[in-house]
């Protein structure tokens, strides 16, 4: 089955459905599914369900919850992001990523403002897929997305210091200094059995993940830790003793009670997660897309994520995205298509009815230990040392987003880091822009007696009576445009007529467009005409496209002689002889 054409330009302008088949029907429609691509999605799928049922257990508990609430995220949202996606190799599921905006709002709200959140990010998602928002996100600064992945992964690796050491200690705070004192103040209570349960299974995964990288590393050092408490009786905490164990069926769906204040009150968290869920998952197929050299369709893939997220929450699950770590290993086992995802979480199901009384004797110091493997690795503490390399710039707003995750919150330092790299874009681009058409990106100092003199302005004296001239330096952004006002209230009474040399000015932006438009009335209140001269293309076609040009009393002239000549005639018009 093949799709006809549809050009660039088409697409922008009307909606197009086909951007939204999930990839599990394109490829199949088009490629076929044969049994030895079932056989290749099975294999890829019960490794990856190998990996991430501990996973789900492990970023539950450490957000707060359950560890049933991971294990029905994997399996709801699982499927469906695989089944509703625009990757062909996406796996989804709860993520570490998740666990501080998680945490925070359970802390706060309950776990039923939790599933709220969910919901409510979920309907976002889905309006930013339909709205193609998909295309941009793609495009959120490097830095600020290492920065707060970093963050998080400070943060997880914090969270988990309780039940590595076995301390015996009340509720911890979300807050990481709190959360420090609170260590601090219960280290007496060290428990030596917790300490080497999680120093064996960190030892496990790393010694497997060095030696035999293929083995399922995670899953052998949960089942290790299981059978050394269980064998040799001893004193560490465990999901069973903890939680009750895990329950064997999934819940029936229900939809949380709310009022407008509390999806007020909601509203900040729920966008973190929409955020979290849009990034992460783009992020991942962009990873899938490079391993395999596919191609993924984003504003599928959110509207999917949405989806997901809002049957997640009905069915009493946590946030779910696109996994790198899970999709990188489905794509190493051999996954062929969208199938491989949904047969990962049917599999994980199986284990939830088959293995749930089993799971209660998982100690949580291996789930902990699990879990600063997966901090270790979301630190990219590779990348952060690259780019701390970096322009000042960027390494300014990666530890600003880094600090403000650890330190205050993530949806401060989401917002702050994205309007510091954005400020530091524009700067960027005006100083190229200036640099390449040889202009001042702001105007400086000179010293008067180095450098070359620039080509004056005929002397005032030789200007004609009535005629004023400004001159407009770099970028016609908003506070250069408005600097017009100045010159008119020091050139009153007005003029006869204004000269406008834009010869120097590279770009214009839309608040710089504002800013004359409204300077150009003014002068029309006042019967002014404005000469617009030496203007540059780029310059002349937006001033054209938002109207400036079609005000009557704007005149444009190629040269600035051909500008006084204009200006001439307006200040000082020819006598017409009466003919007799």
């Amino acid at each position: 089955m093949s799709y006809l054409p549809i050009d660039a330009k088409t697409r922008r302008l009307r909606f197009d459905w086909r951007l939204y088949i999930p990839k599990s029907v394109t490829v199949i429609l088009q490629e076929g599914y044969r049994f030895a691509d079932f056989r290749a999605d099975a294999v890829a799928g019960l490794t990856v369900a190998i990996v991430a049922l501990p996973l789900a257990m492990a970023i539950a508990i450490a957000s707060g919850t359950t560890p049933d609430k991971g294990l029905i995220t994997a399996v709801i949202a699982g499927f469906l992001i695989s089944a509703l996606g625009g990757s062909r190799f996406q796996i989804g599921g709860p993520t570490g990523a998740f666990i501080v905006v998680v945490y925070g709002v359970i802390t706060k709200f309950g776990f039923d403002g939790l599933v709220l959140a969910t919901l409510m990010a979920g309907a976002m998602l889905i309006i930013a897929g339909l709205l193609r928002f998909g295309d941009w996100i793609k495009y959120i600064p490097e830095p600020v997305v290492t920065g707060f992945t970093a963050g998080i992964a400070v943060i997880i690796f914090t969270s988990q210091i309780k039940d590595l050491l076995g301390l015996t200690t009340e509720a911890v705070p979300a807050e990481f200094v709190a959360k420090v004192e609170t260590y601090w103040a219960a280290r007496d209570t060290l428990a030596l059995p917790a300490i080497a349960v999680a120093a064996g299974a960190l030892a496990t995964i790393i010694v497997l993940r060095k030696y035999v990288p293929k083995a399922p590393g995670f899953l052998i050092a949960v089942v290790g830790g299981a059978l050394a408490v269980t064998l040799l009786q001893l004193p560490v905490e465990t999901i069973g003793s903890k939680f009750g164990g895990v329950p064997s069926t999934l819940p029936a769906p229900s939809f949380p009670s709310f009022t407008l204040e509390r999806l007020g009150e909601l509203l900040p968290s729920a966008f973190t997660i929409a955020f979290l869920a849009g990034v992460e998952s783009l992020l991942s197929a962009m990873v899938a897309d490079g391993m395999t050299g596919r191609r993924h369709r984003s504003n599928c893939e959110l509207v999917a994520q949405g989806t997901a997220n809002i049957a997640s929450g009905l069915f009493g699950g946590v946030c779910a995205t696109g996994a790198i770590a899970r999709t990188a290993t489905n794509i190493r086992a051999g996954g062929r298509t969208p199938v491989a995802g949904m047969l990962h979480a049917v599999i994980i199901l199986a284990c939830m009815i088959g293995l749930g009384p089993l799971m209660s004797f998982v100690p949580l110091a291996s789930l902990a230990a699990v879990l600063v493997i997966v901090a270790w690795n979301m630190s990219e503490q590779e990348r952060f040392r690259h780019l701390m390399g970096g322009p000042v710039g960027d390494r300014i707003v990666l530890l600003a987003t880094f600090l403000l995750t650890v330190l205050v919150d993530l949806t401060v330092a989401i917002e702050v880091g994205i309007v510091m790299a954005s400020l530091i874009f524009m700067h960027r681009m005006a100083e190229t822009t200036a640099f390449e058409k040889g202009v001042a990106l702001q105007d400086e100092d000179k010293d008067d007696l180095s450098g070359e003199a620039r080509p004056a302005y005929r002397a005032r004296r030789e200007l004609p009576k009535g005629v004023e001239v400004f001159e407009l330096h770099g970028p016609l952004f908003f506070g250069a445009a408005s600097r017009l006002n100045d010159a008119f209230e020091a050139a009153f009474p007005p003029p006869k007529a204004f000269i406008l040399r834009f010869r120097d000015v590279p770009m214009v932006d839309v608040s710089g467009v504002g800013a004359l438009n409204r300077f150009v009335k003014r002068c029309e209140t006042h019967d002014v005409a404005i000469i617009l001269t030496e203007l540059q293309p780029r310059a002349q076609e937006v001033l054209t496209r938002m109207g400036t040009m079609m005000f009557k009393n704007v005149k444009r002239a190629a040269s600035y002689a051909e500008a006084l000549e204009h200006a001439q005639e307006r200040a000082h018009p020819p006598s017409v002889k009466a003919v007799s």
